[in-house]
C-alpha cells in the first residue's frame, strides 16, 4: 500500500531525497509559468519548516545539457527559507553540498537527466541518489508514468513515500476513473497511436467522449473527410471506432486559407489546400449542451493549435465547463495554460499539473511511480 509522508512531524537531523516537478515552461531563458514550481516550492518549505534536510532532484526538458539553475533562480525570488543550488549529480560537489546541509535547508541538485543512467533506471545511479539521504519523499506525480533511476530506483533502497502534492494528483484525479452520469470526456492534442488505449478506456466508462485537436483530424480523414494540409497521422484502428455512438467530432473548424486568410467551414467541406487549426463555433455550441447537463467532466489537451496563438475554442470550452457545476477534472499543458490566462483555476474540482502521468493513471489505475511506492 502507497503511504503519504506525514510533514509535520519533527525532521531536525533526517535528510529528504525530494522528487519534485521542476520541469516548468520556459521563454527566452526565464520561466514562463510558474504554477508546478510554486506547488513543489510549497513541500519544500513544509519540509524546511519541520526543521528537515532537504535534498532536490528534478529535470528540465528532455535535453541532458539543460541546467535546472534558471528554476532554482525563480524559486529564489518566492521564498526566504535556504535553499541553494549545485551544478552537479553526482560527483563530488554534489555530495559535499549534501554532507554541509543544515537542519532546515535545501540544496536542489542538476538535472537528474544529465546523467544517461537516469531514463535507463540505472540501479547504480538510484543507489547513488538514495545514499544522499534517510527518507526518499515523490511529490513528482506528473514525472512518474516514467521508470526512470529517480522515480523508481531510490526507494529501492530508502524508505519511499508520497509527498502532498503527489497526494492531491492521486486523490484529485481518482474520480476520473469511475464517473457519475451523466458524464462527459473531452481529449484533445495530437496522434491517435498514443491515446488509443486511454479513448477505448473513456468510452467504456463516460456517456460522451468529444474528440478535439489534431486528433479530430485522424477521426474526420478516417470517415473520409477532406483534411487538406493539417496535421494528421493515419491508424487502420481508427475505423473500428467511427461507429461508436458516444464519439462527438466537431461539425466545423476553423482553417486557414493559402492567401493566409482565416475562415470557419464545415467539416465536410474543407478544402484540400487548408489547413484545420481550431475547432468552430457551432461545434462549441454543440458542445456547450453536454456540458450543461454533466454530472461528471474529464478534460484533457486543447480543441486546436494552442500553442499557434488558435485559442478561441479552448477558452469559450474552459468558461462553459467552469460554469458548469460539475465535477471537472482538468489536466494538459495547454488546457492548464488556458485556464489560468483567464483567472478561472479556482472554478474546476482539479487542475493537474500531469499531463501524460493523468491520462495512463486514468487508463490503467496504477503509474511505476506508485508502484515503487508499495
Amino acid at each position: 500500500m502507497m503511504k503519504a509522508f506525514d510533514t509535520q512531524q519533527d525532521l531536525s537531523g533526517a535528510t529528504v531525497v525530494l522528487r519534485a516537478a521542476l520541469n516548468a515552461p520556459f521563454e527566452h531563458g526565464t520561466v514562463s509559468n510558474t504554477f508546478r514550481l510554486l506547488e513543489s516550492l510549497a513541500t519544500i518549505e513544509t519540509l524546511l519548516q519541520q526543521r528537515a534536510r532537504v535534498v532536490i532532484l528534478g529535470h528540465i526538458g528532455r535535453e541532458p545539457e539543460l541546467s535546472l539553475k534558471p528554476v532554482w533562480e525563480e524559486m529564489k525570488k518566492h521564498t526566504s527559507f535556504s535553499i541553494t543550488f549545485v551544478d552537479d549529480l553526482l560527483g563530488g560537489k554534489a555530495e559535499q553540498a549534501v554532507r554541509a546541509l543544515k537542519d532546515g535547508a535545501a540544496v536542489m541538485l542538476e538535472n537528474v537527466r544529465s546523467v544517461p543512467g537516469e531514463k535507463k533506471n540505472d540501479p547504480e545511479v538510484g543507489a547513488r541518489l538514495a545514499s544522499y539521504g534517510d527518507v526518499f519523499v515523490n511529490d513528482a506525480f506528473a514525472d512518474s508514468h516514467r521508470t526512470h533511476a529517480s522515480i523508481v530506483g531510490i526507494p529501492k533502497h530508502i524508505p519511499g513515500f508520497a509527498g502532498p502534492n503527489f497526494m492531491k494528483e492521486y486523490e484529485g484525479i481518482f474520480p476520473a476513473r469511475t464517473p457519475t452520469s451523466p458524464s462527459l470526456a473531452i481529449i484533445g492534442g495530437a496522434k491517435f497511436e498514443t491515446k488509443q488505449p486511454l479513448i477505448l478506456r473513456l468510452l467504456e466508462t463516460y456517456d460522451r467522449l468529444f474528440i478535439g485537436g489534431a486528433l479530430a483530424n485522424d477521426f474526420l480523414a478516417a470517415k473520409g473527410y477532406e483534411v487538406g494540409t493539417s496535421l494528421v497521422s493515419r491508424s487502420p484502428d481508427i475505423q473500428t471506432l467511427l461507429d461508436n455512438e458516444k464519439l462527438m467530432f466537431p461539425a466545423d473548424v476553423v482553417v486557414s486559407c493559402p492567401d493566409g486568410k482565416m475562415t470557419t467551414r464545415a467539416c465536410d467541406a474543407v478544402l484540400p489546400n487548408e489547413t484545420i487549426l481550431d475547432v468552430g463555433p457551432a461545434s462549441v455550441k454543440a458542445l456547450a449542451l453536454h456540458v450543461a447537463e454533466a454530472r461528471t467532466i474529464l478534460w484533457n489537451g486543447p480543441l486546436g493549435y494552442f500553442e499557434g496563438g488558435y485559442k478561441d475554442a479552448t477558452e469559450s470550452l474552459a468558461k462553459l465547463v467552469a460554469e458548469s457545476g460539475a465535477v471537472s477534472i482538468i489536466g494538459g499543458g495547454d488546457t492548464v495554460s488556458a485556464i489560468h490566462d483567464l483567472n478561472i483555476a479556482d472554478r474546476f474540482t482539479h487542475v493537474s499539473t500531469a499531463g501524460g502521468a493523468m491520462l495512463q493513471f486514468i487508463t490503467d489505475g496504477t503509474l511505476p511511480g506508485i508502484e515503487a511506492l508499495k
